[in-house]
């Protein structure tokens, strides 16, 4: 199955149902599902500004599975959107007008039992066993 590792605490925000967009400067024409992997990397300004949520923000492991649904073009038009649907969330893309990327649109989000393994840049592949979270 692809994954595709992230930062935290984005990924967590995702795996938890509350970001329904992963932003990437680049596009993607897959549709379906996918593993979230919590990088070791960590987003130090986000942590602090998403810690209200008190979520569990792993690192270096498999987190969740969703599905892409959509990967839009993020411009002024998609800017509003974000900023109606959580521009909390969304901030750091509706403030920031220089910068251009997808967003690509996940649901079906469920947890799974986390699998640590390192990750990759870009969509890499996981062939073992995935165990959902009760």
């Amino acid at each position: 199955m692809k994954v595709l590792s992230i930062k935290q605490p984005y990924a967590s925000l995702i795996a938890y149902g509350i970001k329904k967009y992963e932003f990437r400067t680049w596009n993607t024409k897959y549709r379906g599902e996918i593993l979230i992997h919590a990088s070791k990397s960590v987003d130090k300004k986000a942590m602090e500004e998403f810690k209200c949520y008190n979520l569990d923000y792993p690192l270096g492991c498999i987190i969740a599975k969703v599905n892409i649904i959509d990967s839009v073009k993020v411009d002024d038009d998609f800017r509003e959107v974000l900023d109606s649907e959580n521009s909390f969330i969304y901030n750091h893309v509706i403030m920031d007008k220089t910068w251009q990327g997808y967003g690509f649109k996940m649901d079906n989000v469920k947890l799974i039992k986390p699998i640590y393994i390192n990750g990759k840049l870009g969509f890499w592949n996981y062939d073992g066993k995935i165990s959902f979270r009760e």
